[in-house]
Formats: structure tokens, C-alpha cells, sequence
């Protein structure tokens, strides 16, 4: 028999009998971790205390306003400093609720920035354009059939990893043992994890199939944080079915319901073709979702009677290897003509076809399909892509030592580069699937190769079950040994995901010899074991990070938990919290991103708060497309600084002023002595009362001794003390008022500098304004 994953090549199908009837439906009820929380609060109080506690706050309001008046006797005016003290409280309640309240409102509608929202799925208004059709069950005029979750055998559908579930679409599904006919579905389910479930029994639910999307194989499932979208793939060539023209079929998570976006074209940008093209279906690519950048790729693949309407089943197929890029909507890419000057797409998105990146069109980089694309972040401004395995029944001679020869896409600058791997290799393969890890410091990202199988020669495929790690910057490969465990049998076209640093695998295609499969396992990426059960782990953030990397966008999802392996630390050196020693390519790379970037490394502390490992951290300068989002940690750390820096800048400028005042102060109490000692009244003008609240300005400017009765000055203002010895201290004159009028230095003191008492740091810091004015008037 002919195994389905021949359709690399032109002559690939056979047929056999119909499909089997759906088998029951599973009632196993979804639950999610994220539960609806009572937020209402006990509003019971004794409405007399709360009356009591408010007058009470108004007296001792009166009470702080009263105590900062002086008044004086006679016709003379009072002065009074207003209850300043009152207003502190609101304003650090206030400045407490911005600093709290608007990271939260980041990516609502009040602050008009929901392109990367990272708190999951949102229900939302469905947008209606002339090319957006909805499809919401709500429009249905009959119930579709829930997807039937028990099946023999499941391979090559289209997959998607968001917010802790796992949703599936289509692919070849089987009913019995040694069917070949009707195996293409739209067929879709979702697998929890967020809760702990044994390989044999899974947390799968069954979705309804819907009735607009194709039902295909071999495409692949973009996802934002809160809508899916499918591009691609291959419709049934037994019994042959016809591909309609190509539209994106989008499903919004929250809503539960399928747009069309139809007639999608191309827009012009950086090494890619001209722009306004239409954008075509195709099958057996590479995919990848970048919900953190907003977008999506697919790359390689071919066309053919199965994927493009109007092509001739006797056209040969045609093999490609453009990268085609779809930015999602609400996101911006710098790379692109249409969002040029920071546009964002619109709800259809912008889609970019790249064909001219660098090496791309040499004969050193040729056309491929089946491969697997994995994300890697840092090193380039935005990351890059990496490219394993795949071929075509030309070229896989020629590509046979691919694997040792990685290809790898700097996105910000569209541009393809080679770089050399380091030991041992795996065999060439189509159709693995790879997944990504981060060492919890960053240091390095260890990519997972599992399964696929080999091309040629044809009729004789073999899948593979062995398990391969590379480890980047080291670009080392690493085999896992897992002889002596309880490994799945061999297989290709699987579905992988990793959440909480454990691989899980969904379905795969294992050959025409074993009959049924139970198309679950799961894969210990730390401890490099295949295990019977998946295990939720408590904390994590949504997009399931290292802890260490929660406050960066770019951080890999799905990482929590997740520690560098011992066979990994053997060969890069480190520990399990990173640390790596190795930090660059082995074969050492000559430019691209990996000559002249680094990895994002973080600082990885333990629970008594000791740092465990620490690496120079590389700040991503990313995010200019404005797809990245802000960093909510470093904002309101950015303005709790900025706080602080502006408020030790008015204590160090009122700490100035009133060393200033201060001085002038002194300065003239010294004047006045010297004035007084030789019997002058010169700047006596300058002095308060000795007495404070003793004496009365008189129509004349003259003072009126109210101890003795006697108009001047004091009797002891000069020479010798009352012992008939000369003062080494000079008793302050009393009762002088400055006089109306006068100079600016007389003029300045009657505003501040002598109102009673010597100046204050907390009579400045209230009032620097007329503090200031002091000491520049003098």
C-alpha cells in the first residue's frame, strides 16, 4: 500500500472504501483554568461611623487651617498660609490610581492600542466589509455535527497552540484499520492544558465542524491571542475533490464563529514581488506563527490540481520556495509598502510575498516542500526563522546533507542565510515536526526535531522515531536517547506543541502495518523522557513563559518549568538554569544575524531572592513595528523612576533655597547687630520683634515699647550688659516694622525674610516660589 505522505510526488494517491459513519459524540465538558471572579464587595458598613469619621476629618481639616494662621493686635492685617497639607492625601491617591490602573487598561479601546494583547481571546463586534463573510452559528440555519474525537488514526492537520489550549483543523482522519478513501476532514477539536490528563484518556473536546472552510491537509493554523486563521493545504484526491478559489478563513476564539476574508491579494515590500497579486493556495509548506511580532508564515510548499482551481491533473506540480508573509490586523510591519510610515492592516490583513531575500533566488537555496519552520527570538532586530528538513523527490539527493546545512531568515531585514551545523546529524526528512525552548536565562533556545520520514526512493518510505536537539547559538546537535522507554511507535505528519516545557504530540501517520493508534503522547523536555500523562504545572503567566522572561513580549512561549536538559549542559556547557559557555556558532558565521546579534539573556534568581545564574542582557530593538507592544513592567517602573527623579529634583532645589535664604537671613541679623552696637538704627528694619506678637506698627514708622512705654529703641541695646560689661551678644532691637517704601532689600524682608523666626526647610518646600523671589530681590 502507498503511504499517504507520497504526495510530494506527481503520481501519489490510491483509493479504497468510503467513509465509515461517525461514531457518537463525546461528552466531555471543557473546563478552563481561567475562572470568573467575585469581585462585588461588602458594602454593609455603619453608615453613622462613616458620617462620624467624616466630621471628624472636617474639624481636624479646620483644626491643620487655624493653626497656621498669625494674628495680630490693632488694625494690623492677619496673614494666614492655606491648609495645604489637605490636598497631599488626594494627589498621592490619585497618582497611586494611575500608576495601577493604567497598565490595565493597556489594550482596550480607551487607549487605542489592542494589537498585542497578551491576556487572551476578547469577544468583539463582527467587522462587516465587502469581503468579510460571517459564518457564526448563529447564522446557521442547521446544527453542524460535533467533531467525532475517537478515531483510529488522525495525521497532517493543521494545529494551533493558544492560551493553553491546543485547537486542531482537518487533516486525514481514519475509522478502521486499512482505509485509504475519504480520509479529508474538517474535523476540529481542542485540547486542554490546563489541567493534568493521562495519555489515555485526553482533554480533547470535539468542536462543530464548520461548514465554510475546506476541508484540507497539509496548511497551516496561524493564531493571534484571539483568532485562528487558516491558509493552505491540500483537498482530497481520493475521491478527487476541486480547490475553490483561495480565501482566508479566520476563527475568532471568543466568539465562536468563522469569517471569510475572500479574494486576498499581495502588497509590494523588502526583497518580495510586486504587489496586488493574488494570493494563491498552497500545500505540504512550512508554517509558523509569531503572535507576538502579529504574524504568520508559510514557506516552500507547491501548487498543483489538489490546491489551485484550474490546474490540470496533467500539469506536473510546481515546487516552490517563496516565504509568504500575512500580518495580522491591528499590527504593523515595517517591511511592507501598504503599512509604510507605521500603518497598521486592517481587518483582512496585508499579505507579502517574499521571493528575492538574499540567497533565495540562487541555485544554493532550492525549492522545497514538507519541511518544518521554527521562531527563534533575539539575534536579529526581530528575531529570525529557521528551516528543517523537507525536499522533493528532485532535489533530495541533493539536499541530503540539509541538515547539517541549516537555513536561516533574519525577519527584519527579509534576507536568507546559511549557517553550518556542529557533530553528528540527523537524517534528511520531510515532514518532522520541531518545536522551541528557552533556557530559563535566555542563554540559549533548544529546538526538538521528532519523527518524519524519509523520500525517496519511492515506495520504500520509512518513519522515523528518534528524537534530535539543536541548540542555538551552538548550532550543535544533540541525539536523545530513549532506548529502554515506552516511545510511540514511528511517525509522520504529527502535530506538535509544548506548554509548561513538555512536548505534546497529536496524531501522525505510522505506516499501513499498525492498525489503530491513540494519537496522544507527551514528551518531557527537561528530563528527555516520554511520559503516560501531561502534567499542568501551577503559575505561569498566559502565554506560558520562563518566569524570568514574563515582563518580555518576545520571551518563548510555553517554556515555564522547562530547564536545560544534562545531555545539552554536556555539550554547551552551563547548568539547567542556562549559563551556557558556548555562545556563538561552532562553524563560526560570517554575517546574517547570528555574525553579528546575540540571544536576549536574563537574570534567573531563586526563592530566597539569589541570583542563580546572570548573563549580559541584550535589549531587543525590535518593536519599532509597533507589533511588539510596550513592556507594561518597564513603563511603570519608567514612571515611578521618573517620579522620584523629579521629586528628588524640587527637595535638591528647595534644599538650595532655603541654604540661600538662610544665610541672607543671618546675614542680615549680623547687620542689625552691628547696627544696634553702634547706635544706628541702620537696617533696623530688617529685624523682627524679639518678642513676636509684642508691638504695633505706628502711623509715624516708629515703634512703641509696650514693657516700658518709652517711643526708640530698647534700653539695652549697646555696649554693656547689666553688669556694666560689654555684650559679646547684642540683644535684637524691638519693635521695628520696615518702614513703607524703601529699597528692595527692605521690600524683600517685609515679604518673607523676617515675618517672626528664623526660615524653615518646610516654609520653603511649601512655598519656594516666594522664597525665591527673597533672595533674588536682595
Amino acid at each position: 500500500m502507498t503511504p499517504p505522505f507520497q504526495c510530494a510526488h506527481p503520481d501519489g494517491s490510491t483509493t479504497a472504501s468510503e467513509d465509515a459513519d461517525h461514531m457518537s459524540r463525546l461528552q466531555q465538558p471543557r473546563r478552563s483554568k481561567f475562572v470568573e471572579m467575585d469581585v462585588d464587595g461588602d458594602n454593609n458598613g455603619n453608615e453613622g461611623d462613616i458620617a462620624a469619621l467624616l466630621h471628624r476629618h472636617t474639624l481636624e481639616s479646620r483644626s491643620r487651617s487655624s493653626s497656621y494662621q498669625s494674628e495680630f493686635d490693632g488694625d494690623s492685617p492677619t496673614r494666614s498660609i492655606a491648609p495645604v497639607f489637605s490636598l497631599h492625601p488626594r494627589l498621592y491617591l490619585l497618582t497611586l490610581l494611575l500608576f495601577i490602573g493604567l497598565p490595565l487598561l493597556y489594550d482596550t479601546r480607551w487607549l487605542s492600542m489592542p494589537k498585542t494583547s497578551i491576556i487572551g481571546a476578547r469577544a468583539g463586534p463582527i467587522r462587516s466589509s465587502g469581503s468579510m463573510t460571517d459564518h457564526g452559528a448563529g447564522h446557521m440555519r442547521q446544527k453542524r455535527a460535533d467533531t467525532v474525537t475517537d478515531v483510529c488514526n488522525r495525521w497532517a492537520g493543521q494545529s494551533a497552540l493558544v492560551n493553553g489550549t491546543i485547537y486542531l483543523y482537518g487533516g486525514h482522519s481514519t475509522q478502521e484499520p486499512g482505509q485509504r478513501s475519504g480520509t479529508w476532514t474538517n474535523d476540529f477539536l481542542s485540547i486542554d492544558l490546563s489541567k493534568s490528563w493521562k495519555i489515555a484518556d485526553p482533554s480533547v473536546q470535539g468542536l462543530p465542524q464548520p461548514s465554510g472552510p475546506p476541508a484540507v491537509a497539509n496548511g497551516y493554523l496561524w493564531n493571534s491571542y484571539d483568532s485562528l486563521y487558516l491558509y493552505g493545504g491540500i483537498v482530497s484526491d481520493s475521491p478527487p475533490a476541486q480547490p475553490d478559489p483561495y480565501s482566508l478563513w479566520e476563527y475568532q476564539i471568543e466568539a465562536e464563529r468563522w469569517v471569510e476574508h475572500s479574494n486576498p491579494r499581495t502588497s509590494g515590500g523588502n526583497n518580495s514581488e510586486d504587489g496586488n497579486q493574488p494570493v494563491l493556495q498552497a500545500g505540504e509548506g512550512a508554517g509558523i506563527s509569531i503572535p507576538e511580532l502579529g504574524r504568520g508564515y508559510y514557506f516552500g510548499g507547491h501548487y498543483d490540481a489538489f490546491t489551485t482551481p484550474g490546474w490540470s491533473t496533467w500539469t506536473n506540480r510546481t515546487y516552490l520556495k517563496a516565504l509568504l508573509e500575512f500580518t495580522y490586523p491591528g499590527h504593523s510591519n515595517d517591511g511592507v509598502e501598504a503599512l509604510a510610515g507605521g500603518e497598521t492592516a486592517g481587518s483582512d490583513g496585508v499579505w507579502r510575498n517574499v521571493t528575492k531575500g538574499g540567497i533565495q533566488d540562487t541555485a544554493r537555496f532550492p525549492n522545497r516542500a514538507d519541511g518544518s519552520l521554527v521562531y527563534v527570538p533575539g539575534y536579529g532586530e526581530q528575531g529570525m526563522l529557521l528551516s528543517i528538513g523537507g525536499g522533493t523527490a528532485e532535489s533530495f539527493d541533493v539536499l541530503k546533507s540539509q541538515m547539517n546545512i541549516i537555513d536561516v531568515y533574519d525577519i527584519a531585514t527579509s534576507t536568507w542565510y546559511k549557517q553550518a551545523t556542529d557533530g553528528e546529524y540527523p537524517k534528511l526528512r520531510v515532514n518532522p515536526c520541531a518545536v522551541a525552548a528557552s533556557a530559563p536565562d535566555g542563554s540559549s533556545t533548544n529546538i526538538y526535531v521528532y519523527g518524519g520520514q524519509n523520500l525517496i526512493p519511492y515506495g520504500q518510505q520509512i518513519q522515523y522515531d528518534d528524537m534530535w536537539i539543536l541548540s542555538i547559538p551552538s548550532f550543535k546537535w544533540i541525539e536523545v536517547d530513549t532506548s529502554g522507554q515506552s516511545a510511540p511507535p514511528a511517525r509522520v505528519g504529527a502535530s506538535c506543541s509544548i506548554w509548561d516545557g513538555q512536548i505534546v504530540v497529536v496524531g501522525g501517520y505510522t505506516g499501513p502495518d499498525l492498525s489503530c493508534d491513540n494519537g496522544f503522547y507527551v514528551f518531557s523536555a527537561t528530563e528527555l523522557k516520554w511520559q503516560n500523562e501531561f502534567t499542568a504545572l501551577d503559575g505561569g503567566n498566559t502565554q506560558n513563559q520562563q518566569i524570568s522572561q514574563e515582563k518580555d513580549l518576545t520571551g518563548l512561549r510555553g517554556s515555564f518549568g522547562y530547564e536545560v536538559p544534562g545531555a545539552v549542559q554536556s555539550v554547551i556547557g552551563g547548568n539547567a538554569k542556562g549559563g551556557a559557555t558556548i555562545t556563538a556558532p561552532v562553524q563560526a558565521a560570517t554575517q546574517g544575524p547570528l555574525a553579528t546579534g546575540k540571544p536576549i539573556t536574563y537574570t534567573v534568581t531563586d526563592s530566597s531572592g539569589a541570583t542563580v545564574t546572570q548573563t549580559g542582557t541584550v535589549s531587543p530593538s525590535g518593536g519599532s513595528n509597533g507589533s511588539d507592544g510596550p513592556n507594561i513592567g518597564a513603563i511603570v517602573a519608567g514612571v515611578v523612576a521618573g517620579f522620584f527623579a523629579v521629586l528628588a529634583a524640587y527637595l535638591g532645589f528647595c534644599a538650595y533655597v532655603y541654604r540661600r535664604q538662610l544665610a541672607l537671613y543671618k546675614s542680615h541679623v549680623a547687620m542689625s547687630q552691628r547696627a544696634a552696637a553702634r547706635g544706628t538704627n541702620e537696617k533696623s528694619s530688617f529685624l523682627p520683634s524679639s518678642t513676636e506678637g509684642s508691638s504695633a506698627r505706628n502711623g509715624k514708622g516708629s515703634m512703641t515699647d509696650q514693657s516700658s512705654g518709652v517711643g526708640g529703641t530698647s534700653s539695652r541695646l549697646a555696649g554693656t550688659n547689666s553688669n556694666g560689661q560689654d555684650s559679646s551678644i547684642v540683644p535684637l532691637p524691638t519693635g521695628l516694622w520696615p518702614p513703607v517704601g524703601g529699597n528692595s532689600t527692605a521690600n524683600s524682608s517685609n515679604e518673607d525674610l523676617l515675618v517672626g523666626q528664623e526660615p524653615s526647610f518646610v516654609g520653603v518646600l511649601l512655598n519656594p516660589r516666594r522664597s525665591l523671589r527673597v533672595i533674588n530681590r536682595d
